[in-house]
């Protein structure tokens, strides 16, 4: 079993992609300001990005022009605008994993009053949320459709890293750029990620996050790779052992439902 990784070349075709700088060039202007707290100028944007900025100011106009981006006249500073909207409710509308998962999510959660998460694998580098039910626990979980992870990170990380065939030291080396509320070495992960290969699942009980406790099993394709995952959160120490063998079992079922639906013709 392994994870899908993101590589130049599409698979099955043995051809690599061309690069394509304006294109690239773009995509990199629209993260920036998905990032950034505030509209920025054309020179913020040019600098950051190391962007010749006549080059910039032509890829700016054509991103507005599309509504990717709106400019304020006035200030000459760029954000986000609501053509982002529209592309990112069309991926929904169409995702398979999403309108499969979606309903799934809804009956753990109101089931299992947990906060339940679709998430989608980018490979070993990144993880997004694509799907999400909340509960009605008094806590609030800090993710959102479209927030991002690193892919190594929590429970999910771990899945990644027990279905992945790099080696240790590569692990290592991303391993050590996560950042936890309770700290824990390489060797006590690593053992973890082979615990979780032999068993299916994977628990992090607080260590991501102080007093929250995640389980996330994976749902794998036809050629037994891991594409996504889906995840609960829920306080720590609130279910029984017994119950979260239960959750599990659940998770698990409505995992493989999903797999079974989303590859049936593939």
């Amino acid at each position: 079993m392994s994870v899908i990784e993101t590589t130049p070349t599409p698979a099955g075709t043995g051809q690599r992609i061309r690069p394509v700088p304006a294109v690239s060039r773009a995509i990199a202007i629209l993260r920036l300001l998905g990032q950034a707290k505030e509209p920025l100028n054309a020179k913020t944007i040019s600098d950051a990005l190391e962007l010749v900025p006549s080059t910039c100011l032509h890829i700016l106009r054509v991103l507005v022009s599309e509504n990717l981006l709106i400019v304020d006249e006035t200030s000459k500073r760029y954000r986000l605008g609501p053509g982002m909207l529209v592309l990112a409710r069309s991926m929904m509308d169409t995702d398979l994993f999403v309108l499969s998962a979606q309903p799934a999510l809804d009956e753990i959660a109101e089931q299992w009053k947990v906060t339940a998460i679709g998430v989608q694998i980018l490979g070993l580098n990144q993880m997004v949320v694509t799907a999400l039910s909340r509960s009605q626990l008094p806590f609030r979980l800090h993710v959102d459709i479209g927030s991002r992870f690193p892919g190594l990170i929590s429970a999910t990380g771990r899945l990644v890293a027990a279905y992945s065939t790099v080696s240790d030291k590569a692990l290592k080396e991303r391993f050590e750029r996560l950042r936890w509320e309770q700290q824990i070495s390489f060797e006590e992960w690593r053992a973890q990620v082979s615990e979780v290969a032999r068993r299916g699942y994977s628990i992090d009980e607080g260590q991501y996050i102080s007093g929250v406790t995640l389980i996330a099993v994976p749902v794998m394709n036809r050629q037994q790779q891991l594409k996504h995952t889906i995840v609960t959160a829920g306080i720590s120490d609130q279910a029984s052992e017994k119950q979260t063998r239960a959750l599990i079992a659940d998770l698990r079922r409505h995992a493989t439902n999903i797999a079974d639906e989303i590859y049936a013709l593939r």
